[in-house]
């Protein structure tokens, strides 16, 4: 199996995994909240095998299908979606998370969520943008940028967008991420 048709099939199922998390999340559950998850990664098979899936999906940037999260910075609620990659799905498996947010180099907030996201089937890199919430696997921290970040790196895992003026991200000291309800 090539690489290219592995990762076909990993990201067709990669959006039905996304789509039953978003169905659980808006379901009518009897309970007010839901306990986060502890595993150590969401994205592993049940049966210890990988999917199979024939079906073609997109790739690179069009192959994320935004799940939609409620951000609040600094008690100010903005609007934000995560991705579709196995990264921003292990992340909304965490959720919520509330983190103290320090600068880094002048261009991004950066925090420790409570342990490291998989990186298993990482889409293409790309060069994160103002406002991207990206995942720095070497060091296992979230990034919040407030510039636009460096060239592409595929240490660097673009997991989302929260939609906030520069400034803002620039001074944000504590973020909360929830699922949308």
């Amino acid at each position: 199996m090539t690489t290219s048709t592995l990762r076909r099939a990993l990201t067709a199922t990669a959006a039905t995994g996304a789509l039953l998390l978003a169905a659980t999340a808006c379901s009518d559950d009897s309970s007010a909240e839901q306990t986060p998850t502890t595993s150590a990664s969401s994205s592993a098979p049940v049966n210890g095998e990988p999917p199979t899936s024939a079906a073609a999906s997109p790739t690179g940037s069009d192959r994320n299908t935004p799940m939609d999260i409620r951000v609040t910075i600094d008690g100010q609620e903005v609007e934000a979606t995560l991705n579709d990659s196995p990264a921003a799905r292990d992340l909304a498996s965490l959720l919520p998370l509330t983190l103290d947010l320090k600068d880094f180099h002048g261009t991004e907030r950066i925090a420790d969520p409570p342990r490291k996201l998989t990186t298993d089937n990482a889409p293409e890199p790309q060069a994160p943008k103002t406002g991207d919430l990206a995942y720095y696997a070497p060091w296992g921290n979230l990034a919040l940028f407030y510039q636009d970040g460096p060239s592409a790196s595929p240490d660097l895992l673009v997991l989302g967008h929260i939609d906030a003026d520069a400034d803002q991200l620039a001074g944000a000291e504590r973020i909360t991420i929830e699922a949308a309800s």
